[in-house]
């Protein structure tokens, strides 16, 4: 189940982009993991990045919306701390249980939503207001 970089999710934004791709790549690694019965450790691997990516990438695309004007910018803000909230939520869980099963699970699917919810419709609205 890969979920690859598409090129329709450009938003014409080189730094936001770049960082996207990154995610992306991030992601496809745990997944490889996965498939290898190896998830377990770099569920800790993505974590670790996720918590530098969602300050730097977060506070780069709330930066760009405000200069243009975003009109969503709160709701996509909100956006930006739910995802940080679940993932604190699953740290905890990380430390408290360890890397098992669940965990990964759990994590593939806090991800793969956020791909395809958040990348693929909010941040493309961004794009489309940031083009006008």
């Amino acid at each position: 189940m890969a979920i690859g970089w598409r090129d329709d999710l450009l938003t014409g934004v080189e730094e936001i982009d770049t960082q996207h791709k990154e995610l992306f790549r991030r992601f496809d690694d745990l997944l490889n993991a996965c498939n290898e019965g190896k998830g377990n450790e770099e569920v800790l691997r993505l974590f670790t990045f996720l918590d530098e990516y969602v300050v730097t990438h977060f506070t780069a695309e709330e930066r760009i919306m405000r200069l243009c004007g975003y009109r969503d910018y709160l709701e996509h803000k909100q956006q930006h701390q739910g995802f940080v909230r679940r993932l604190e939520e699953l740290k905890r869980q990380f430390r408290d249980e360890g890397a098992g099963l669940t965990l990964v699970i759990s994590t593939n699917r806090m991800m793969i939503e956020w791909l395809t919810r958040h990348i693929d419709k909010m941040d493309k609205e961004i794009a489309a207001h940031f083009g006008t």
